[in-house]
């Protein structure tokens, strides 16, 4: 996104200089908030809608921003209602980028006004990932869309390793119509293979369907994963059995649903290798037999792996 602004000649370092102030206000991005959001400040000379000069800038999961937008911008600047007609159109775009594999990623911001959110903005009820002042109002910039090449060698890489016996899955956090796209450009899955029953689904339906994890002695569902692996079992056996004979893509999957695919693999005797980057892929890459992280990934993937692949 940098080098897109770059080329709009947009001096985006002197921007940061300009806007985001030394006391930085920033809720970062995770997998269960998918959206990161910054509170800027703005030149007292500069118009806001409520005379008061601190702005948030939220950009992440298309879909997941555009549900906390009741306006936009368009092709002037101008800001418009955003009306269901206006919505209809914005979630066929995102489709239409996702069926081209292309990963969408919205933009949106909300003139504050004093004590939103409270005195310094950062409230949220309990137990809440979303901050009050992300929940709503905003009005939408812009969608774009980021495709990631992949290598010719990959849909090969992908054969052989079927020819050899091991089985590929695609574990992602992107929605399901793009990693199905991706998924089909590596040759993981045929075309027309993803209407067929268990072969994609996405996380939270995959963590329901197996059962998540449970205590082998209590049955009790375990809600922090890997403090006793060895007292960890799917909940749903059977229906794990369904899921190592057709899952093939796992969209919009969290750090558990990863460590449940990978415990329920083993439970199972299969011997499981992880390939990750993010801190995110640590758990998983830890309880695989094998874990490979690129070396481009971060600190955390690095210490949760075997194998750090150059």
């Amino acid at each position: 996104m940098l080098k897109f602004i770059s080329r709009c000649q947009v001096d985006y370092n002197f921007m940061r200089q300009k806007y985001i102030p030394k006391d930085l206000l920033r809720f970062q991005f995770d997998s269960a908030r998918k959206r990161m959001s910054t509170v800027i400040e703005l030149e007292e000379d500069e118009v806001t809608e409520h005379g008061y000069q601190k702005r948030i800038h939220t950009k992440g999961a298309s879909e997941i921003v555009l549900d906390t937008c009741t306006h936009y911008l368009d092709e002037s600047g101008e800001k418009k209602v955003l009306d269901d007609v206006m919505k209809s159109q914005l979630n066929n775009t995102i489709k239409s980028y996702a069926k081209e594999a292309l990963r969408t990623i919205a933009f949106s911001y909300k003139d504050l006004q004093e004590n939103d959110g409270g005195p310094n903005h950062e409230d949220k009820e309990e137990n809440s990932k979303i901050y009050k002042i992300e929940e709503g109002d905003f009005t939408l910039i812009c969608i774009a869309g980021i495709k990631d090449i992949i290598r010719d060698e990959v849909p090969l890489a992908v054969a052989q390793c079927n020819e050899a016996g091991v089985r590929v899955r695609m574990v992602t956090g992107d929605n399901k119509i793009t990693a199905i796209a991706i998924a089909k450009d590596c040759g993981i899955i045929r075309e027309g293979e993803e209407d067929e029953e268990c072969v994609c689904m996405e996380g939270p339906e995959f963590n329901e369907y197996v059962g998540s994890l449970v205590h082998k002695d209590t049955r009790e569902r375990i809600l922090i994963m890997g403090k006793e692996s060895d007292k960890e079992v799917i909940g749903n056996i059977e229906n794990m059995k369904i899921i190592r004979q057709k899952l093939k893509v796992l969209a919009r999957s969290r750090p558990n649903d990863k460590y449940i695919m990978v415990s329920g693999l083993k439970q199972l005797g299969d011997i499981v290798a992880v390939t990750g980057d993010g801190t995110n892929d640590a758990p998983a890459l830890k309880r695989a037999d094998v874990g490979f992280a690129m070396k481009t990934g971060t600190q955390v993937a690095h210490s949760a792996a075997d194998i750090i692949i150059q």
